[in-house]
């Protein structure tokens, strides 16, 4: 598979990305790249003046994680249980508007002169700065330079920096500083991963507040019933004037340059809604956070935000020597899963992250199988945060399981905001009842890295309990005596609601195994815990033996004569796709082609047994592994962002080493080289995750079951070395691997035992470090 950079390619550069000339072509993609956030606000980054190119190539978003507007799901043809609402994250009031008049012309990159530009997104110090030079029409010359930060120390708050220099003149400079209200969400049209359905704006006005130097802007929802409280405060060397217009306010500043002499504007931007407050203390809190980010000043806020990075990279930065565009990519995708998750335990991270709104900014399992991973042994405490936002969403997945006729248990949404079932197309979105186990999955590989038996006993167990059931409930026993799950859909989008798909029983299994350990470790060390989880959910006795027969005798469809295991029951009896007669552009099929016309293929979006060899790794041998990745990879578009990666780990296991590295490198630079062409829209945090993955699980060959920590390394023949860090029971590992060996080291912690290609390693306080020698094995190329 080959690599396309992007025509408009950002230089390399390991700590950075760089922009050094203003590209209108590639400003809506850039706009996604340089974006800003810190798990709530998001700052897209279009120019603090805004942007004046042509209609549909710019998007000014402001997004708060988890605040949302809802609105009913009409469909032409109801049917009982279809999701009946709809949740969407809201473009909320742009607060980092300043606009610069010198006299009658407003500086604007489009029009004039730019003489130099630059712009960096520095991914250790968490500051956008743009520099550049600009000469007027009437041949007045302006340096600008404005450094934007959003604050990862305290969720509310951004901030940026305006300094203005006269090149050329002296005189006065008005800037104006702005919050605007009447902005709106982008609609979907014909691509349903792009935006939302709604038109027009969705939050009406209730209050405008101005002080000396500070606006606020109070809406509220019509739907969901939030209240958003959005506030600038912007301090200047003189005093401003204020003023309001409907849905906008400004303060204006009248700056006297002298030639040469630059002067300087803060402003600071707050967002408090009452998705996490009481509606009447919003304005109090937004005041304080003002004042106090006043108090502090722009320089404190700069220091926090390159302390707070600086511990983050020292327990998560993956090195790699030898491939910069690898280097960058890996850097620039976790900068933005940091960028993007929630850490609050009420939110969680979206597809699109804060950088766009496409898939309306919902939650999916994306989480569970591609990112939790990263932030469970990169940063745990946040990894945990993303487990507290499933319990809390669990009595809405009590709720949806009643709605789909369940007597017993808990289904999760496919896709949610708040909790409740968001997706209307329910044969490739309510039919993944996998959400379950991939839920069920997440909460078993963070027992096993942290053996947290608290947060079983008060939150984990009556998750994994409650979802188990559902497969009891879905499932059923054929005259053969297999227990059969039908009519769901698997990973693969492509292939919807069948039989028996491979994916979901195996995770299913998996699920059931795991539900009946969890009573036996609970009942056995905790049981005083156990029985209060009992008497809550109306645990029967006979249950947990239930599961474990469902486990014992689950179908898990397997063609003898191919040698693989076949997708569903009835993937293999489907006419393959014709890939040679598809042109290039009727790729993603699912834009082109009715639903019903791919179904009826044998052709798959991403993948689907393929990620089952990945994450039930034990339950494969190496020929099983092999003979399944050379079936599916010839009939898998990667139409998904996600599945890439998971074809590039499962290659590097089998020895596809060439694959293995090209995979690699698509699902690293897939939003840096915009290879899937809608970047522009937002980024892609699965596939994101997904790059951590296949350093650590792919080229690392990093496994962990049952609490045992092993890995198999090989090293591609570009890198001199790679190396990274992981948390796991209780301990910082360090992992290096170059040409010659393994290295090993105990960063943090009392000991750890681990294996290396089947050879035992134990490291200690006193023995902090091994080295040990690579096996014979090929490079990739």
């Amino acid at each position: 598979m080959p690599h396309a950079p992007s025509r408009h390619a950002l230089p390399l550069e390991p700590w950075c990305l760089r922009e050094t000339a203003f590209d209108p072509a590639a400003h809506f993609l850039n706009e996604t790249l340089f974006a800003l956030g810190n798990g709530y606000i998001g700052l897209r980054a279009t120019p603090e003046e805004g942007y004046s190119g042509p209609a549909g190539t710019s998007l000014d978003g402001t997004y708060l994680n988890g605040f949302y507007e809802s609105e009913p799901i009409v469909y032409p043809e109801a049917a009982f249980g279809l999701a009946k609402t709809n949740q969407f994250m809201l473009n909320v009031p742009n607060a980092k508007g300043i606009e610069v008049w010198l006299g009658d012309e407003r500086f604007d990159p489009l029009q004039g002169t730019l003489d130099r530009y630059e712009r960096v997104l520095d991914f250790r110090t968490g500051v956008l700065r743009r520099s550049l030079e600009w000469t007027s029409a009437s041949g007045k010359r302006l340096g600008l330079v404005t450094r934007r930060v959003v604050s990862l120390a305290d969720k509310h708050l951004f901030a940026l920096d305006v300094e203005l220099t006269a090149l050329n003149f002296s005189g006065a400079v008005r800037v104006v500083s702005t919050i605007d209200g009447a902005v709106r969400n982008q609609e979907a049209g014909d691509d349903p991963r792009i935006g939302s359905a709604v038109s027009g704006p969705a939050l009406h006005l209730l209050a405008v507040e101005q002080g000396a130097s500070m606006s606020s802007l109070t809406q509220r929802t019509h739907n969901s019933g939030f209240t958003l409280v959005s506030a600038i405060d912007t301090v200047a060397a003189v005093a401003g004037s204020a003023s309001h217009h409907e849905l906008a306010a400004s303060h204006s500043f009248t700056l006297d340059l002298d030639v040469m002499l630059p002067q300087s504007l803060t402003k600071y931007g707050v967002y408090f809604s009452s998705r996490d407050y009481p509606e009447a203390e919003l304005a109090g809190l937004a005041k304080d956070a003002l004042a106090k980010a006043r108090l502090d000043g722009f320089e404190a806020l700069c220091a926090r935000q390159a302390a707070y990075l600086a511990d983050f990279w020292e327990r998560a930065d993956v090195e790699i020597a030898g491939d910069d565009a690898l280097q960058q990519g890996i850097r620039f995708n976790q900068f933005h899963l940091l960028q993007s998750v929630g850490r609050d335990g009420k939110t969680n991270i979206a597809a699109k992250g804060v950088t766009g709104e496409g898939y309306e900014g919902h939650y999916f399992w994306d989480t569970e199988i591609y990112i939790f991973p990263f932030f469970l042994y990169s940063k745990p405490e946040v990894a945990r945060q993303l487990l507290a936002y499933r319990y809390a969403g669990l009595e809405q997945a009590r709720a949806r399981a009643r709605q789909m006729s369940h007597a017993k248990g808990a289904l999760y949404p496919w896709r949610t905001i708040a909790g409740e079932e968001c997706s209307a197309y329910f044969p490739a979105g309510t039919a993944q009842y996998h959400i379950n186990a991939d839920i069920a999955y997440s909460i078993k590989l963070y027992l096993d890295a942290t053996g947290d038996l608290d947060y079983m006993a008060k939150q984990g167990a009556e998750i994994v309990l409650e979802t188990a059931r559902i497969w009891i409930g879905i499932g059923n026993y054929d005259r053969a005596g297999r227990f059969c799950i039908n009519e769901v859909t698997g990973p693969d989008e492509y292939t919807a609601l069948v039989n028996n798909n491979y994916y979901t029983n195996a995770m299913a299994q998996m699920h059931l195994r795991f539900a009946a350990e969890i009573v036996d470790k609970l009942r056995g060390a905790r049981p005083q815990d156990f029985a209060r989880i009992a008497q809550s959910i109306g645990l029967d006795d006979t249950e947990p033996a239930a599961w474990r027969r469902a486990a014992g005798r689950m179908a898990l469809p397997y063609d003898a004569a191919l040698g693989i295991h076949e997708q569903d029951d009835s993937f293999l009896g489907k006419k393959p796709w014709d890939f040679a007669a598809t042109p290039k552009e009727n790729y993603p099929l699912l834009l082109n082609y009715h639903p019903l016309v791919i179904y009826r293929h044998q052709v798959c979006k991403q993948a689907d047994v393929v990620l089952a060899l990945l994450l039930l790794s034990d339950q494969f041998t190496q020929d099983d592994k092999k003979r399944d990745f050379d079936y599916y990879e010839a009939v898998t578009t990667h139409d998904s962002s996600l599945s890439s990666c998971i074809f590039s780990i499962i290659a590097s296991e089998v020895g596809y080493h060439d694959k293995a590295y090209d995979y690699f490198l698509e699902t690293a630079r897939l939003d840096l080289d915009d290879t899937h062409g809608n970047t522009h829209y937002g980024v892609h945090t699965a596939a994101m995750a997904g790059t951590w993955m296949g350093v650590a699980y792919g080229f690392a060959g990093m496994r962990v079951a049952d609490g045992a920590l092993r890995f198999a390394p090989t090293l591609p023949a570009r890198w001199q070395h790679y190396q990274f860090q992981i948390h796991i029971h209780g301990a910082l590992l360090q992992v290096r691997i170059d040409a010659a060996e393994a290295r090993y080291t105990l960063v943090h912690g009392e000991s750890l035992n681990l294996t290396h290609c089947g050879e035992r390693v134990a490291l200690t306080r006193a023995a902090p470090a091994v080295s040990v020698a690579r096996p014979r094995q090929e490079k990739t190329a």
